[in-house]
C-alpha cells in the first residue's frame, strides 16, 4: 500500500496573493482574499490518501466527481477565457461546490479494471447535529467511466442538501462526457443539467463541443460552449474559443486563446474580469507561459 498527501493552493502571478476557500460547502463559509494581507490557502486541494490493490481512499478538500467530467472534456481544461460556459455560468445554481467539496471521504476504484474508472465522494457541511438544517453543506457524488484506446466516456451525479428558500435550496447536478482520439485530431464534448430545488426552482443546462488538432510542436484548440436556465428573464449565453500551444520542450509551452462571449436575456457573463450588461457581449485574450515541474 502507498500513503500520500497533496496541497495545492490558488495563487495570483501578479501580485502573489493566496485565493480565498470555503470551509464547511454553504456561503458562511467562504473566505475571500484579503488585497495585502492574504497569505496563501491550499483552496485547491488537501489531501491525505491511502492506496493499494483495492483502490484508494481520499479524505479532505477535494474536486468533486461532477467537475472532472467539464474539465476532462473541455480542450482548454477549464482554465483561461476558454473554459467552457458551463462552468463559467453554473455557479449561480451550484454554489461553493461547483468546483471543489471540503470535509470530503472519497473512494477511487483500482487502475486494472480494464479501462473502468470511477470515484464516489460524500462531503459534509459540518454543523451541529441539534440544530435545524443540520445537514446544509452535505453533499454526495458518484463519477463512472470507460476509456479504451482512442475512446474516452464518463458520466456523474451529484446530490448537495441546503436549507430551502426563495433563491436556495438542495442542488442536483448530473452531466455526460467524452471523447475519440482521431489521431489526427481528438474531437471532444459534455452535456450538463443542474438544478436548484428551491421555492422557486431553476434549471440550468448546457453544453460544450471542441477539438484538440496538433500542429507540429503545438497544438491548436477550439470550442462552442453554451448554458442557459429556466428563469423568467431567460438568461442564455454562447462562446466560441480558440486557442493554440506551442511546446518549447517536454515541460515548457507558449500559449494564447481568444474567446468571445454573446449574451441573451438578463445574462452578463464577461471574460477576463471585463464588465458587461445584460445581453451585451465579451471578448477576451489569453497570452502565457506555462512550466510543469
Amino acid at each position: 500500500m502507498s500513503a500520500s498527501f497533496w496541497l495545492e493552493a490558488g495563487m495570483s502571478n501578479d501580485d502573489g496573493q493566496g485565493a480565498g476557500t470555503n470551509s464547511n460547502n454553504q456561503v458562511t463559509g467562504a473566505g475571500a482574499a484579503v488585497a495585502g494581507r492574504q497569505g496563501l490557502t491550499f483552496n485547491r486541494r488537501s489531501t491525505v490518501s491511502l492506496a493499494g490493490g483495492w483502490g484508494e481512499v481520499r479524505l479532505g478538500r477535494d474536486y468533486n466527481p461532477q467537475f472532472w467530467n467539464l474539465t476532462v472534456f473541455d480542450p482548454f481544461g477549464t482554465n483561461g477565457v476558454g473554459t467552457s460556459q458551463v462552468l463559467n455560468s453554473n455557479s449561480a445554481i451550484t454554489g461553493p461546490i461547483n468546483v471543489r467539496t471540503s470535509n470530503t471521504v472519497g473512494y477511487f476504484l483500482p487502475g486494472n479494471l480494464g479501462g473502468f474508472y470511477g470515484q464516489i465522494q460524500y462531503g459534509f457541511g459540518e454543523n451541529a447535529s441539534n440544530v435545524a438544517n443540520s445537514k446544509d453543506g452535505n453533499s454526495m457524488g458518484i463519477r463512472l467511466g470507460f476509456a479504451n484506446g482512442p475512446f474516452n466516456v464518463a458520466i456523474a451525479a451529484a446530490n448537495t442538501k441546503y436549507a430551502t428558500t426563495a433563491t436556495a435550496g438542495d442542488v442536483k447536478t448530473v452531466n455526460i462526457g467524452g471523447q475519440w482520439d482521431f489521431g489526427m485530431a481528438k474531437l471532444m464534448g459534455e452535456y450538463s443539467r443542474d438544478r436548484m430545488d428551491s421555492l422557486v426552482s431553476l434549471t440550468g443546462k448546457g453544453g460544450l463541443i471542441g477539438g484538440l488538432i496538433p500542429v507540429g510542436a503545438g497544438e491548436i484548440r477550439l470550442a462552442y460552449s453554451t448554458y442557459k436556465t429556466d428563469a423568467v428573464t431567460t438568461p442564455k449565453t454562447k462562446k466560441w474559443a480558440l486557442g493554440y500551444v506551442h511546446n518549447l520542450s517536454k515541460r515548457t509551452a507558449l500559449y494564447t486563446t481568444y474567446a468571445h462571449v454573446n449574451n441573451s436575456g438578463s445574462a452578463a457573463q464577461s471574460l477576463n474580469g471585463a464588465i458587461t450588461g445584460a445581453g451585451a457581449s465579451s471578448s477576451g485574450w489569453d497570452l502565457g507561459i506555462r512550466h510543469s515541474f
